[in-house]
């Protein structure tokens, strides 16, 4: 018991303290069976003397004496410590392991601590001493290599050397407020000292590599050895002139598919080279000269100043001039998901991230490939290979029938050479092909050979390879009509599943609406400016604020060019605030000067107002808030009235959210400005705490309130008609109040009348996202307009609309709009308002903002549905498409209707080839020919009418539920340019090719019996069009008792 105890504490000894408290108290207070323990030990302990010869006689303890007992008892106590004991050493070895963990990250610390302190100390600049003076490069006052090197070390001492970014800018020829010059001689001339922004793209696959893959295939490898086997002993037994015809021609057929695949494969290769070429071609604003232009990535120079705002991506390497919350997403380059805020202590921004909130300016010190961002894009190829979610269904169905083909190759390989080497099988001219022991080895190989390659042949025309190739023509046949229609495929996939939208849900501004904003009635305190830009109604005071607040309340720019006319520039509702304010007399480049900017707070979607904080030359301090008229009012407890006099707010409020309530329900978006007085004392002098500062926002003086009008774009209600039509829902989310909302909806005819224009079709965000997860999905599909709704609302709707079963495009522009895009089956982001991050976040970008450009990508992709008609990838969807119900996600890939014509026309075709194959003789009057000749007429004749019934066919799969399968037929150029080249082939196939193809020359009895056979389908596939099928698809009803099998099989188990 000794040895027990000292295990006991020897383990306990081992335990961390709380374990081994615990321990401890299990033995002394754990209850029953504790108790027993201590009370056994004791118990031994006192009868210690007396010991039995075998104390533990195994096959007497059921009546063992009481020492026995107490000598198993004391066994287990010992079993009982070696498994404490043991767990003890578990975790004495795991709190090693951690150790050595530990060890290890604090000596990768230390090394790293060290080599920032060497590299600092190599930076270090001893009192009085300066920088190396920059290089010049050309005509400018730095040298590349030193700019790069500044912005990769983010060495802060060099740059504050250097003058810190005004003074790299002087060196670099440009102004951190105004930009370059922007001639074209001086923008090619730091292309060729600096660099263009474009990197050496990784060359894609060349058609060599697509020929290399193509021929990798397995069947054709087999089939390749068969035609080299094959001509040897063709050769060998005929001669050449006649033995390399069989060999020849499987050479020539293996040589024609690896042709045509690797052809395609390259072509589509090459499109999405451009597509994404076009991916990266982002349009953004530079300033140069002092105004804002707008050109691609592409052309951005060393020495641009470029404005930053949520969503954006950094186009180049560069330094912060001016920023106000700035908060970039550097996962992209550092793979941390971290956002970094940046200001005058951290200015160096990367190339390639994005901003993740605030607004700044940046210099521009590197572009290309001599920014990090470069190095990587250079190092890296994009991924071309996306397939569908339907190639991938199909590439299944061709592996299943491809194994189903296979299975019958071996079958019927077993059975020919099972007859051939019975000598059951008779040449053409009724001879015996083997008899044992009289066939030579040569001539026996050579007829086994020619067996085994009809069952390769047999796999190979089982496998259906043409189902994916001919998704993929059709894929790229229509993203090539969608580019035409303005609409950029950034996924492959997205061009399949826009075919299947149920529902769409829309933005307002810029989608529904032309972006195109005016002010078109303003309110100062109960006045109604009249015209709203009429300045002369307004008192100095309210004019001085009004443009104060406009303009540096604003992420725009107004330049006034000398003798020219005056360009503005930002979002479109900035300017038309602007323009409105500029109206009035606003200098917008002397009030600039004149006051400065403390703090920003960026507008915010969630929030639905932006604000700053202003200090004027005489020292007084101005927060400006600009904002949804009806959530800023509320913050308002003052008025400012025309003669600038103040009012109490709480009496004239009902006047305000009625003038605001009429503006709405003119299809207005309502802006309110106010601001309020602030203590210079009270304002934070801590750069840090600066940049965190919440401005107030309470105890607001209005000054105005703006009615912005957005028309409706041309065409718009048609398109939301032909949606309707076709069983497409459209609904519209938007951030405007209820009352904008519901008069848009209604002009657009999203709503049909003001009796649509109640709860729950109109819903505001609130109260939708207050609602449960079960309430939300229930009443999801009954919204039709959601006003006041933030990003999160929308996410939420789309999410409870796909639960409901619906297939959910979304169409949005801002950053907040991505995980809506990135959630629904199907984003549609905009290509001219929309923010980089929420582009990449969407499938397909509408290059002109256009909602009707979404009703166009329907009608092009619903082709998809008709699925039989997938061989005519070029086949142009017709106008009726629009007036059928979207395909559902969980739909058939084979429809019934399919299955309906697949199965009439199968039957058909093999009924009349068995009768032709077993009675062809005398149908065709063949009984006294040359059995060798009779044979090659028969076969001839079944091979001549199989493939005329595929090219007649092929008018039947283009209108599947139609009657007239002609409609439109002579416009489609290219389906009747493959009809005529099939037909002529196999006239030459037939006529000339007799001696590769075994096939002999008909007569023209033969030719017209054929033709016969292959129009027969037409008739046929109109009677069975009147058979009516059942909406339920058919693999339902096999899969229905094998459920029911299933669900008693586990009822039982």
């Amino acid at each position: 018991m000794a040895a027990s105890r000292g295990s006991s504490s020897s383990t306990n000894g081992l335990l961390p303290t709380s374990l081994s408290e615990r321990n401890h108290h299990d033995m002394e207070a754990g209850g029953r069976g504790g108790g027993e323990r201590v009370g056994l030990e004791t118990e031994f302990n006192d009868d210690d003397a007396a010991t039995a010869n075998d104390p533990f006689d195994i096959a007497h303890t059921k009546n063992a004496p009481p020492a026995t007992l107490r000598r198993w008892r004391q066994a287990a106590l010992v079993l009982n410590a070696s498994r404490r004991f043991r767990y003890t050493m578990d975790l004495k070895a795991e709190e090693e392991k951690e150790n050595s963990r530990r060890m290890i990250r604090s000596h990768a610390q230390v090394i790293r601590a060290a080599l920032l302190f060497r590299l600092a100390g190599e930076r270090e600049l001893g009192i009085g001493t300066t920088v190396a003076p920059p290089t010049p490069s050309g005509d400018y006052g730095i040298a590349l290599d030193e700019l790069v090197t500044l912005t990769r070390e983010n060495n802060i001492t060099a740059l504050q050397q250097y003058g810190g970014v005004k003074g790299i800018s002087a060196l670099l020829k440009s102004n951190a407020e105004k930009g370059i010059d922007g001639v074209e001689t001086d923008v090619v001339k730091r292309k060729e000292v600096f660099g263009s922004n474009t990197y050496p793209r990784k060359k894609g696959r060349s058609f060599l590599r697509f020929l290399w893959e193509a021929w990798q295939d397995l069947t054709l490898i087999i089939l390749i050895i068969a035609a080299v086997v094959s001509l040897g002993l063709g050769i060998k037994t005929e001669g050449l002139e006649e033995g390399w015809y069989d060999g020849g021609s499987i050479f020539f057929a293996v040589f024609l598919v690896i042709i045509v695949t690797a052809v395609s494969d390259y072509r589509q290769s090459l499109q999405f080279q451009n597509l994404n070429s076009e991916k990266q071609n982002i349009q953004l604003e530079v300033l140069r000269g002092g105004r804002s232009v707008k050109i691609s990535i592409f052309d951005i120079v060393v020495g641009d100043v470029v404005p930053l705002r949520i969503g954006d991506q950094v186009p180049a390497d560069g330094i912060l001039v001016t920023g106000h919350s700035l908060a970039i997403d550097e996962s992209s380059m550092t793979g941390e998901s971290k956002i970094v805020h940046k200001d005058q202590k951290a200015p160096f921004l990367m190339s390639g991230c994005k901003v993740a909130d605030g607004v700044g300016t940046m210099l521009v010190t590197g572009v290309g490939i001599n920014t990090e961002w470069g190095l990587l894009m250079a190092s890296i190829s994009e991924d071309t290979g996306e397939e569908t979610p339907l190639q991938v269904r199909l590439n299944g169905v061709a592996t299943f029938i491809g194994i189903v083909g296979l299975s019958v190759a071996v079958l019927v390989l077993a059975v020919l050479w099972g007859r051939y080497f019975t000598g059951n099988t008779r040449d053409l001219d009724g001879k015996v092909q083997f008899i044992a022991g009289q066939t030579r080895i040569g001539k026996a190989f050579d007829g086994a050979i020619k067996i085994f390659t009809i069952a390769v042949t047999i796999v190979v025309v089982a496998v259906p390879e043409g189902l994916p190739l001919a998704v993929t023509l059709t894929l790229a046949y229509s993203m090539k009509k969608m580019m035409a229609d303005k609409a950029l495929v950034r996924r492959l996939s997205a061009c399949e599943t826009m075919g299947s939208a149920t529902t769409i849900c829309s933005d307002k501004t810029g989608t529904l609406t032309l972006n195109q904003m005016t002010v078109v009635e303003a309110y100062v305190g109960r006045k109604k400016i009249n015209p709203p830009d009429d300045s002369s109604q307004l008192h100095p005071l309210v004019s001085t604020l009004l443009s104060e607040g406009v303009a540096q309340n604003t992420t725009g720019n107004v330049f006034e060019p000398t003798g020219g006319e005056v360009e503005i520039s930002g979002s479109p509702t900035e300017k038309a605030i602007l323009s409105w304010a500029f109206k009035l007399g606003m200098k917008f480049g002397v009030i600039r000067l004149e006051s400065t900017v403390l703090h920003v707070f960026p507008f915010n979607s969630e929030k639905k107002r932006g604000g700053v904080a202003v200090k004027q030359a005489d020292s007084k301090v101005h927060i400006h808030w600009k904002g949804a008229a009806e959530i800023l009012l509320a913050s308002c407890t003052e008025y400012l009235d025309s003669d600038g006099c103040s009012h109490n707010i709480k009496d004239d409020k009902e006047f305000f959210a009625t003038a605001i309530n009429n503006m709405a329900e003119s299809s207005l978006r309502c802006v309110a400005i106010a601001y309020r007085p602030y203590g210079l004392d009270k304002v934070p002098t801590d750069e840090e705490q600066l940049s965190q500062w919440a401005l107030p926002e309470d105890n607001l003086v209005l000054l105005a309130i703006v009615g912005i009008k957005d028309p409706c774009r041309p065409g718009v209600r048609d398109a939301v008609k032909q949606c309707t039509e076709a069983g497409v829902k459209v609904r519209m989310v938007t951030g405007d109040n209820l009352q904008t909302a519901k008069a848009i909806a209604l002009e657009c005819g999203i709503l049909l009348s003001l009796e649509d224009a109640t709860e729950p079709t109109i819903i505001e965000g609130k109260v939708f996202r207050e609602l449960s997860e079960r309430e939300r999905e229930q009443l999801a599909k009954k919204i039709t307009v959601m006003g006041r709704s933030s990003p999160n609302d929308k996410l939420l709707l789309v999410q409870a609309l796909r639960k409901g079963g619906e297939v959910v495009a979304v169409t949005g522009d801002g950053t907040n709009d991505a995980p809506a895009l990135h959630e629904a089956d199907i984003g549609l982001s905009m290509g001219i308002q929309g923010t980089e991050v929420a582009k990449e976040s969407s499938d397909i970008v509408i290059l002109d903002d256009n909602f009707a450009s979404v009703v166009k990508l329907l009608w092009v992709n619903l082709i998809m549905d008709t699925l039989g008609a997938l061989a005519l990838a070029t086949e142009p969807p017709t106008d009726n498409l629009m007036h059928r119900t979207p395909v559902g996600r969980r739909a058939p890939l084979i429809t019934n209707i399919m299955w309906r014509n697949l199965l009439i026309q199968a039957m058909y075709q093999v009924t009349v080839l068995l009768v032709l194959n077993f009675l062809g003789n005398s149908i065709l009057g063949l009984q006294q020919d040359v059995p060798k000749h009779a044979v090659g007429v028969k076969n001839t004749v079944i091979f001549n009418a199989f493939v005329f019934c595929q090219i007649f066919n092929e008018f039947n799969a283009r209108k599947p539920e139609e009657i007239n399968v002609f409609t439109g037929v002579t416009k489609n150029y290219l389906f009747m340019g493959i009809i005529g080249i099939t037909f002529v082939l196999q006239i030459i196939i037939v006529m000339f090719l007799g001696k590769f193809t075994k096939t002999v020359r008909l007569s023209w009895q033969q030719w017209l019996l054929c033709l016969g056979i292959a129009i027969v389908s037409w008739p046929l596939a109109i009677i069975g069009k009147l058979i009516p099928v059942p909406k339920t698809p058919f693999s339902q009803y096999f899969s229905r008792p094998i459920q029911r099998c299933r669900n008693s099989r586990n009822r039982n188990a």
